[in-house]
């Protein structure tokens, strides 16, 4: 089952950091799906993984990230 996962990335601040944060979790087997919005800072994951493995994706990019904890729910 594929999750969306919301994560905030306070240090994403331009075009670059977008395209390193993708290529990070489209890199990780069972990711599906991201969506990077750089005014929110915020990236949304479709994955069946946990959020713990994407924002330690995220660290090795050097990227400090943290699992949003507004409820989202959607599976597909």
């Amino acid at each position: 089952m594929r999750e969306l996962i919301q994560l905030s990335v306070p240090g994403m601040k331009c075009g670059g950091c977008v395209s390193s944060i993708e290529a990070a979790l489209n890199n990780e087997v069972g990711v599906t799906y991201v969506d990077i919005s750089l005014e929110t800072k915020t990236v949304s994951v479709k994955s069946n993984l946990p959020a713990s493995t994407l924002i330690g994706a995220l660290k090795v990019a050097g990227y400090e990230a943290t699992e949003d904890s507004a409820e989202y729910g959607e599976r597909a």
